[in-house]
C-alpha cells in the first residue's frame, strides 16, 4: 500500500507542535515525550505482573466480530500474572483493551504526568493495552473522535494510519467504526479490495517510551511486533462537526447497531459486511 513514515521529532516544544501537527492535523512520534516520567523507567512486563498480578483481566483475540458476543464481550478472562507468562512463553493473539487496570491498581496513576503539549487532554483515568507477538488491533477510529496520544512501553508496535479522508476506501462497514476485518492491510488482496489501491497512509514502528500523536478520527491498526503494552491520553475534537459526530456515535449509533444485532443476529453482520464492499465500489465507480 501507499504508505509513508509518519514524521518524527526528537523532542518538539508545545508552539511547534500545534504550528506543525495539531492545527493541520498531521501525525507525529515524539521520542523524548515523557523521559521524566516515572513509568518511562518502571513499566515493563516484569513490574505490571508484580503490582498487578493477581487481577482477573478481560482478553480478546482476533476472530471476526460475530452475533455469538456482544459488543466488547470478553472471549477469555485469567490472572494478569498468567496472561504475562502467556506473553512471554509463546506468539498469541490474546489482547487486553477497555480495561481500568490505572483504576484497579491506583499505585499506576503515579507513574505518569499528562504532558504540556498544548492539548487540553480529558482528565479521566487512561485504559492500558496489551498484546502478544504478531497480535493485531483492526482498522478502525475511535468513537469519540479525540485527539489521542499513545504511549508505547516494552517492546515494538507497528502503527498504520489513514486520514479521514480515505475513508472512501478502506471498506468501512456502515453503523460500525472498523473496515472490513477479512482485510490485511500488510498485504492486502487488491482483487477483493480495489479500492485500496487509491488509500494513502501512514506507517511507524513505536519503541519503548515513544508517543504517537493521532488526530480526530484517524484510522489505524495496531500490531505488536513484541509482547507489549501502551497507554493512550484523549483530548477533545477541536470542530463543532466532528464533536457532533462523536455524540452521534455515542448516543445513538452504537445502541442501534446493539439492537439489530440482537434483532437479527448474524444476518446483520453479514449485511453490514457485504454493504461495505457495494459502498465503497459504488462511490469510487469501480466495476467487479
Amino acid at each position: 500500500m501507499k504508505l509513508a513514515e509518519i514524521p518524527r521529532e526528537k523532542k518538539i516544544s508545545k508552539a511547534d507542535f500545534i504550528e506543525k501537527y495539531y492545527r493541520p492535523q498531521k501525525p507525529v512520534v515524539i521520542e523524548e515525550l515523557i523521559e521524566d516520567w516515572p513509568a518511562y523507567k518502571k513499566w515493563d512486563l516484569d513490574y505490571i505482573k508484580e503490582i498487578a498480578g493477581e487481577k482477573e483481566v478481560p482478553l480478546y483475540d482476533d476472530r471476526p466480530i460475530s452475533s455469538k458476543y456482544k459488543f466488547n464481550e470478553p472471549h477469555l478472562k485469567m490472572k494478569m500474572a498468567d496472561y504475562i507468562d502467556l506473553l512471554r512463553s509463546k506468539p498469541t493473539k490474546y489482547r487486553i483493551f477497555l480495561y481500568h487496570l490505572m483504576k484497579e491498581v491506583p499505585a499506576l496513576q503515579k507513574d505518569f504526568f499528562y504532558p504540556k503539549i498544548g492539548l487540553n487532554f480529558i482528565k479521566q483515568l487512561p485504559m492500558l493495552f496489551f498484546g502478544g507477538e504478531n497480535s493485531t488491533v483492526f482498522m478502525h477510529y475511535d468513537i469519540d473522535f479525540a485527539n489521542i496520544f499513545h504511549f508505547h512501553f516494552h517492546g515494538k508496535k507497528e502503527c498504520i494510519l489513514f486520514a479521514p479522508s480515505q475513508t472512501r476506501f478502506l471498506y468501512k462497514v456502515p453503523h460500525a467504526l472498523i473496515s472490513r476485518q477479512d482485510i490485511n492491510f500488510n498485504s492486502p488482496d487488491y482483487n477483493k479490495f480495489p479500492a485500496l489501491k487509491m488509500a494513502e497512509g501512514y506507517i511507524t514502528e513505536l519503541k519503548h517510551g515513544e508517543a504517537l500523536y493521532m488526530p480526530e478520527g484517524y484510522w489505524h491498526q495496531m500490531t505488536y511486533l513484541t509482547p507489549g503494552f501502551s497507554m493512550s491520553l484523549r483530548a477533545a475534537p477541536r470542530t463543532l462537526t466532528n464533536l457532533s459526530k462523536a455524540v452521534y456515535n455515542l448516543a445513538f449509533m452504537r445502541y442501534f447497531d446493539n439492537y439489530m444485532r440482537k434483532l437479527r443476529g448474524q444476518k446483520w453482520i453479514d449485511y453490514k459486511n457485504e454493504q461495505a464492499i457495494v459502498k465503497t465500489h459504488k462511490k469510487n465507480k469501480i466495476k467487479v
